[in-house]
Formats: C-alpha cells, sequence, structure tokens
C-alpha cells in the first residue's frame, strides 16, 4: 500500500502493488476530485481500479454527516453470488453445451427494452418471483414512486427481479482446485438501480447548483444527513440493495434447479454460501466515528468474512478471506477490472482472439462478446498480488462455462 497524500485533500491510500497493477492517470484524478469534497474523510483505491463516472471502480470513500450519490454509483447492490456443490467436474462432462443452452433459455439474459426480463415474450413471471415481489417489495416500491413517479420506469422492477442483464453480468460453473463444482453469478439491481442511482446524482447536483458548492466535478455533488433528499436517498439505495441480492437469490435458485434438471439428478448447493454487494453504500464504524463506507467495484473484508474476486472469462476466480485491514476500511478488489474501455476492446481484439483467450470455456464466441474477452481486464494474478494484506484465497476457482448477456 501506498499513500497520496496532497495538501488541501484527505489521504487516498492505493494498493497497486508500487505499480505492478496499471492504472490510468484520470483514475488517480478522479479520486483526487473525491478526497477533496470536505465531507470525504477517508478514501482507498483497490488495485482493480479504474475510470468509472463521478469516481473511479475500485473506490472506497468513507463520508460523515453526506453521502455522494455519484460514488455509490447506478448500479445499486450490484454483486456476487457463489456456492459450492458436491458435484466433480466429471459430473458435467459432455453436458456444458447443454447446460448453457438451457441457463439461456430459462433466465432472461441482457437488456433493454423487454430484453433481459420476464416481459420478453417468450417467457412468464414464474410464481416464485412474483410472490417474492409481493412479500418483499411492493410496499417499498409503491412508497418510493408515490413520492417520486419517475421511479416507476417504462418497465417495472417485478419483471427483473431474477434476471441476469447485460455488460459483464455473468453466471459461471466453474471448478476449484479439487475439481468441485462452484456455481457464480454477478448481477445487479437492474433498471430500477439505475433510475434510483440517476435520479439522485441529478438531485445532488441540483443542491450543489442551489448552494453555489463549488465541485472539482459537477457529478460529486453531496447530499447531507439530516435533509430530505438525503433520507429518501438512503432508503431507496436500501430498497434497492436488497433487491440486487434477493436479484441473485432467484437467480441462483433457478440455475440450480436448471442444472438438476439436465444432468437428471439432485446434487447439494448449500455447502458454502457467498452472496455480497460491491457496489454499495453502508454505515459502518471506522477510526472511532460512525460514517458512511460507500464501495464502488470493492467489497468488504473484514476478518474472517468470504467473498468472491472474480477474474475475466477464462480467468481464474477466487474465493477469498478477509484479514480486516483497518488501512482499507476493511476493503478489498471486487474483481480483476478493466485495463481498457470496451470501445478500445472492440478496436483492438478480434472474435479469433477471443475464441482463443476462452479456449476450453463454453461460451458465447462471437462479436458481441469483444468487449468482455479476457484480454480487457486485468490480471486477476496481479491484483491479488497487490492485496495480500487485504485477502487471503481460500479457493481458486476457474470457469468451465459462463453465460453472459
Amino acid at each position: 500500500m501506498r499513500k497520496l497524500v496532497e495538501q488541501g485533500r484527505v489521504e487516498i491510500r492505493v494498493w497497486d502493488g508500487d505499480g505492478a497493477v496499471s492504472m490510468e492517470p484520470e483514475v488517480f484524478n478522479q479520486m483526487r476530485n473525491i478526497a477533496s469534497l470536505p465531507v470525504v474523510t477517508g478514501a482507498a483505491l483497490m488495485p482493480d481500479g479504474h475510470v468509472g463516472v463521478g469516481g473511479p471502480v475500485g473506490a472506497v470513500v468513507v463520508t460523515r454527516a453526506a453521502v455522494v450519490p455519484s460514488v455509490t454509483g447506478v448500479d445499486l447492490g450490484c454483486g456476487c453470488m457463489a456456492v459450492q456443490t458436491d458435484l466433480s467436474l466429471k459430473d458435467l462432462e459432455g453436458k456444458l453445451p447443454a447446460v448453457r443452452a438451457r441457463l439461456e433459455d430459462q433466465i432472461p439474459v441482457g437488456g433493454p427494452g423487454t430484453k433481459g426480463s420476464w416481459a420478453e415474450p417468450r417467457f412468464l413471471l414464474p410464481a416464485r418471483v412474483e410472490r417474492v415481489w409481493d412479500a418483499e417489495f411492493d410496499d417499498g416500491f409503491a412508497r418510493l414512486t408515490a413520492k417520486y413517479p419517475s421511479l416507476e420506469g417504462r418497465q417495472h422492477p417485478s419483471m427483473q427481479l431474477g434476471s441476469l442483464g447485460g455488460g459483464n453480468h455473468f453466471i459461471e460453473t466453474c471448478g476449484d482446485e479439487g475439481g468441485r463444482v462452484w456455481l457464480m453469478l454477478h448481477s445487479g439491481s437492474r433498471g430500477v438501480g439505475n433510475r434510483i442511482g440517476t435520479f439522485f446524482i441529478d438531485q445532488a447536483r441540483e443542491v450543489a447548483l442551489k448552494l453555489d458548492r463549488h465541485l472539482p466535478d459537477r457529478d460529486l455533488g453531496w447530499l447531507d444527513d439530516g435533509t430530505v433528499l438525503f433520507d429518501d436517498y438512503i432508503s431507496a439505495v436500501g430498497w434497492a440493495q436488497r433487491y440486487a441480492s434477493r436479484n441473485r437469490d432467484l437467480m441462483m435458485e433457478r440455475v440450480v434447479s436448471n442444472l438438476r434438471e439436465v444432468l437428471g439428478r439432485q446434487f447439494r448447493a448449500d455447502l458454502a454460501a457467498i452472496n455480497n454487494h460491491h457496489n454499495y453504500l453502508a454505515q459502518e464504524h471506522h477510526d472511532g466515528q460512525d460514517v458512511w463506507v460507500t464501495r464502488k467495484g470493492a467489497v468488504s473484508a473484514r476478518a474472517g468474512q468470504l467473498s468472491v474476486v472474480p477474474g475475466a472469462m477464462g480467468a481464474k476466480s477466487y474465493i477469498v478471506e478477509g484479514l480486516g485491514s483497518t488501512e482499507s476500511f476493511t476493503s478489498a478488489s471486487h474483481g480483476a477490472g478493466r485495463r481498457m474501455s470496451r470501445g478500445a476492446a472492440k478496436r483492438l481484439f478480434t472474435v479469433e482472439d477471443h475464441i482463443k483467450a476462452t479456449e476450453g470455456v463454453e461460451c458465447r464466441k462471437d462479436q458481441g462478446m469483444i468487449d468482455e474477452t479476457p484480454g480487457a481486464y486485468k490480471s486477476i494474478d496481479a491484483v491479488m498480488a497487490a492485496q495480500a494484506d487485504l485477502v487471503r484465497p481460500v479457493h481458486t476457482l476457474k470457469a468451465v462455462l459462463t453465460v453472459k448477456g
């Protein structure tokens, strides 16, 4: 860990392996802007850091009596879930194409519009999803939209609960170091989280204009504790984060049931279960103070806490145990992190490159996956080496099947 200390700014703690993990200069510029805000009391940058909107992905930001919506971002509650099964990789031999076809047929993937939702003509909203929506989310969403009607959107969130989304969201079947099968997925709060995040980022920007706050970046407006907007944002984010967590739960249930159907047998899928956010806001206690911690592309890494740190398609992923570092505000990276933009990846790589990079992995190997090809991401091994004082690897996973939108 190295420290960036500049006059008039909060110290920025950086885990980049003393430069072994490359980051664009703009990443540091974005962190400097955040660290200059008067409400920020702590800042850390994880080794997967790369440029984001308002602030970089891989940022950990600590604030007192205020929150900065753009730092939390728009994919509220995005995170990973992983479960260990009692299957072995041998149980999947010859079955992977059928498993992938089944998952792509039974779980909505991609977007926008009705694509990636139960509103697609080929789908019917599952009764299980409908029951969870009615019991856990309907009342809260009704209260939220009664006050802020624009959050309703064209796509009702009940129709995306239990769906994957597009971009870097994925479902994977992996093998660990002992040949045991793990199921892993990455998804968030879908369209409704995006609407909530975008709305309150706009509100914070308007507050900054009204109060004549001079911001280093127009997206870095904040909401003060004790205001109506602050309370409403905290409530809405909490709802979206619960939605995101249950989204992963419901999707994993469907992954397990469909895998059982393809294999024609029962198996256990509860030997280890991890479900945690890596784009989220939480109230925590650090340095003797109650503060708000925003992890944008970072996971909580309290001592003994298990988390998922995924690599790119075809690369290794890790199940890790937190070491409780107070220097990082008990945080670690959320994955490998991009080393180039999607546009740059599309210009640099070809379908042939992607096919070679994903050899041995059952996945899409077409033009639509170029921006997600492994070469667009940093080395997961370099990232793990740079955060050796933050987490300890417990299991090393290698994907044999990946579903992406």
